[in-house]
């Protein structure tokens, strides 16, 4: 039987989720300047982790819980842009490779300049002790949740 959360879970899972709303709207704001939009950005951020370098519409739906339909309407808008190259599969001839192009890399770190900004002075005053004790607090909790779909 599984066992019930603590009534602080949901308040921490609360506090997420309104950081990543807080976030999000900054990001949001600070994108135009790049001509990205949020679900672009998550996009290219997706793909500059490189495990696999090659991607497909179903890989990157199922790795980011989104619908496919969405996920496709995004990456046709960052390959019009030439910030993801789309070929053909070597094993699946109805679906598409997609790559990071070297200008989607540039792109992606013209959108990481305009976003620290936006949200750097949230850790003003954090030391190296405050960045790895959240950030293994957060690994730990993103694995366990990973683990659970």
């Amino acid at each position: 039987m599984a066992q019930s959360p603590k009534p602080d879970a949901f308040r921490i899972l609360t506090w997420i989720g309104i950081i990543e709303q807080l976030t999000r709207s900054a990001a949001d704001r600070s994108l135009k300047a790049v001509n990205l939009t949020y679900p672009e950005f998550s996009l290219l951020i997706h793909f500059s982790h490189g495990h696999p370098p090659e991607k497909t519409v179903t890989g990157i739906a199922a790795d980011m819980q989104m619908l496919q339909p969405a996920v496709t309407k995004i990456v046709q808008k960052l390959v019009t842009k030439g910030l993801l190259k789309a070929s053909a599969s070597a094993t699946d001839g109805r679906s598409k490779v997609l790559t990071l192009t070297a200008k989607g890399g540039q792109a992606l770190q013209r959108a990481l300049g305009v976003i620290a900004p936006a949200l750097g002075p949230a850790f003003d005053g954090w030391s190296e002790g405050d960045y790895a004790r959240l950030f293994g607090d957060l690994d730990r909790l993103k694995v366990k949740l990973d683990g659970m779909r």
